[in-house]
Parts: C-alpha cells; sequence; structure tokens
C-alpha cells in the first residue's frame, strides 16, 4: 500500500507522460496540489493547454514531480475522474506504487545490455545455506548505478545485492558484487522477456570500492563503443 502523502496545498507540482526507459520525461505542464483523498489518491489542478484544460486518457500514465533540489520526488498516477470543489475543477489522481527520488546524475550512463546477478539478503537460502541469485539485464550503467529488467518488484528504498559479471580480462573488468538501494520500479513494456524495470543506486563501503565501480565501468564502455 502506498505510503501516506506528505505534501501541503498549494504545493507546485511539474507534470510529465510516462516515457518509454531509457528516455527523459518533459516535466513542462504545470499544477498544484489541492488535496489528499486517501493513501493512494490526491486532487491537483488541471494543467492548461492553449488556454483550455488538458485533456488526458485514464490509461495515460502521468509523473507527478514536487520538491527541491536533491530533495525532488516523483510520483505516478492515473487521472480517475474530474472533480468539482467550489468553483473549481480538479483531476483526481489514482496513485501507483511508484514513487521514487528525482536526482541530476552526476555520472554518465553507458548504454548497456549487460547479464547481471541479483538477490535480496532477506531471501530464504537452499539446503545448503547459499541464496540463490535472480537474473537482471541492464538497460545502462554508470558509475553509480544502473537501470535493469527484472522479474521482481522492488518496493523504493530496499536494499539488494548486485553482481556485474567479468568483461574482458583486465583487472578492471573483473567481477564486483555489491550492495545497490532501490530508487524507482516500473513495469516493463509489452513483450518483454522481463516483468518489471528498477533504478539501482550503488552503495559504497568505502573510496576505494566507488573507485573499482568506477573502473569497471570505463571497461564497459569499450565493449560498448
Amino acid at each position: 500500500m502506498p505510503s501516506q502523502l506528505k505534501i501541503k496545498t498549494g504545493t507546485k507540482l511539474a507534470l510529465a507522460f510516462d516515457v518509454p526507459p531509457g528516455k527523459d520525461p518533459d516535466f513542462t505542464m504545470v499544477s498544484t496540489f489541492f488535496s489528499a483523498q486517501s493513501d493512494s489518491a490526491f486532487l491537483i489542478s488541471i494543467p492548461m493547454k492553449g488556454g483550455k484544460p488538458l485533456e488526458v486518457a485514464d490509461t495515460q500514465k502521468l509523473l507527478i514531480r514536487y520538491g527541491e533540489g536533491e530533495g525532488q520526488m516523483i510520483l505516478a498516477g492515473y487521472v480517475d475522474e474530474t472533480v468539482k470543489q467550489g468553483l473549481r475543477k480538479y483531476w483526481k489522481i489514482r496513485r501507483v506504487t511508484e514513487q521514487r527520488t528525482f536526482f541530476k546524475r552526476a555520472d554518465v550512463r553507458v548504454k548497456a545490455t549487460i547479464h547481471v546477478a541479483y538477490l535480496l539478503p532477506t531471501w530464504p537460502a537452499n539446503l545448503d545455506g547459499v541464496i540463490e541469485p535472480e537474473d537482471g539485464l541492464t538497460l545502462d550503467i554508470s558509475a553509480g548505478g544502473l537501470a535493469m529488467y527484472l522479474n521482481d518488484a522492488f518496493d523504493v528504498g530496499i536494499i539488494c545485492q548486485v553482481t556485474l559479471p567479468s568483461m574482458g580480462t583486465t583487472k578492471a573488468g573483473q567481477a564486483v558484487t555489491l550492495l545497490a538501494e532501490n530508487c524507482w520500479t516500473r513495469k516493463a513494456e509489452r513483450g518483454s522477456p522481463y516483468k518489471n524495470i528498477c533504478g539501482l543506486k550503488f552503495r559504497f563501503k568505502d573510496e576505494r570500492d566507488k573507485k573499482r565501480v568506477g573502473s569497471y565501468v570505463e571497461n564497459v564502455k569499450k565493449f560498448t563503443a
């Protein structure tokens, strides 16, 4: 169940239509938060386009951004209906589970398709006492994190373990295992062999660990050039 929204009435919102993985949403529509109706529904002002209230289909997923700086957040939802409150009309948004921190990447993303192994430390172990990992497939990777296809649906904030496979014969291309925090999850596009896509932010033990991953990503570039 989505957590309770903590947004003040009058908070400015930037809206965008959802986009395919790998593309950046265009937050050019402007709205204002009016009130929460429940944990999963809230009212916002209707954005204007060409001097008229914008019309969207109830199947069109919207991304709603609020906050400032690195504290910005994105909600995802659909327009359930138009609600009249006094003299004004508002969209009633049906919120979906996605909620993620919005941040500008400090590291350059490298488009790369790499099979990675991931697991949650809380998963049950097999008879040998080993937690068996699942297979994921990256869309892109940077020195700070990655986006990947997977069949699990991680909640925001979940910490998982990811193993990046060996690539080439150099030291920089050796396999890397590290922890990562899930920042967002969304369903994969129709026809994908995986159910979901998630964005992971690496959690480094120390500066040496961070440099190790940076070298690995630089090595990846050689295979994708």
